[in-house]
């Protein structure tokens, strides 16, 4: 049996129980994998809640699609992976057919990645997500190039800063946007060129004075809702708008026609049209892979609990509050 972590109803973080649960023996493609560490995700407590793109299928729900630990047992089928092999797991899957907080977890071979033993299971569990999310919106679908510049929506959050890590990897600049002043410092040590406080300052005015007018190739935006008005507005002719997450809770208008049709696109993205595609996914861990080995990408860990906490991690993680990624350790 496995610590699993189940909730048997929609609803807040209180809803969360570690019970014990057979993970089961890994089928053909799969692998199962003692689970060391686990990163925890804006999309897990939207799923918990009944917010998440995609409904629960049936209770009890398990949660999570991101994690570090090693590989116990494989499946028929797989190639590349052994048992004690260190490994992370990369969201690549349904949170319906596979769940990772747990002490063990069956995965599909294809969401595991090998982890270098100079990566711990901490960073193991806390890196992937973001770059994938980050480099596969910017890079691979937004064609971000050397001297462009990206405006980064909550730009504290672990994909936030992943995108102002991957920018200036590649020679983009990155203008951050964050609802208070208390993140600025730590947002210019990270890499972006300017720091735009929403509460305060004039956004299309600041946008505009860092950019000369010309406005930003590129947006970030896990936020949406109404503010795609204002921010779409920002992007030069021929930019993309990318929105990745829903954290305003709002309706998003599509504000193309109001704006009088200028020639730029809106549209979103899941770290699914990067995980989900072979030669994409090869790409991007080539790439991430040499920023960390280069030291110019890490993991910015916010905070660590226990699996026995995951109701206060949860708690955490819908507060405001996280600079970078909080992550569950699991004792065995």
């Amino acid at each position: 049996m496995s610590r699993t972590v189940l909730f048997h109803e929609y609803g807040g973080p209180e809803v969360l129980r570690v019970e014990d649960a057979d993970p089961g023996e890994p089928g053909p493609g799969e692998v199962l994998v003692r689970v060391d560490a686990v990163g925890l995700n804006r999309a897990e407590a939207l799923f918990r809640a009944g917010h998440y793109i995609e409904p629960v299928r049936r209770f009890p729900a398990g949660l999570g699609a991101e994690a570090a630990g090693v590989v116990e047992r494989v499946g028929p089928g797989v190639e590349g992976l052994a048992a004690g092999q260190p490994v992370s797991v990369i969201p690549a899957f349904s949170q319906n057919d596979h769940a990772v907080y747990a002490e063990r977890a069956v995965v599909p071979a294809a969401a595991v990645l090998p982890r270098p033993e100079s990566l711990g299971a901490v960073e193991g569990a806390a890196v992937w997500m973001p770059y994938l999310t980050a480099y596969g919106a910017m890079v691979q679908v937004g064609g971000l190039r050397p001297g462009d510049t990206v405006l980064v929506n909550a730009a504290s959050s672990s994909v936030g800063l992943a995108a102002l890590h991957v920018a200036e990897r590649i020679g983009a600049r990155a203008i951050a946007l964050t609802r208070g002043p208390a993140k600025k410092d730590a947002l210019l040590r990270e890499g972006a060129s300017e720091v735009v406080v929403t509460a305060t300052d004039d956004v299309p005015e600041a946008v505009r004075a860092a950019t000369g007018g010309r406005g930003v190739e590129l947006v970030l935006d896990a936020v949406a809702g109404p503010g795609v008005r204002e921010l779409l507005g920002l992007v030069a002719p021929d930019g993309t708008h990318i929105v990745y997450g829903g954290l305003s809770g709002e309706p998003t208008p599509y504000p193309g026609l109001e704006l009088g049709m200028p020639p730029v696109a809106l549209r979103t993205f899941l770290v699914f049209e990067t995980t989900h595609r072979p030669e994409r996914l090869r790409r991007a861990a080539a790439f991430i892979g040499a920023g960390l080995r280069a030291g110019a990408f890490r993991a910015v860990v916010d905070r660590t609990f226990e699996l026995a906490e995951v109701v206060e991690a949860h708690r955490y993680l819908d507060t405001d509050d996280r600079v970078g990624k909080t992550v569950l350790t699991v004792t065995h």
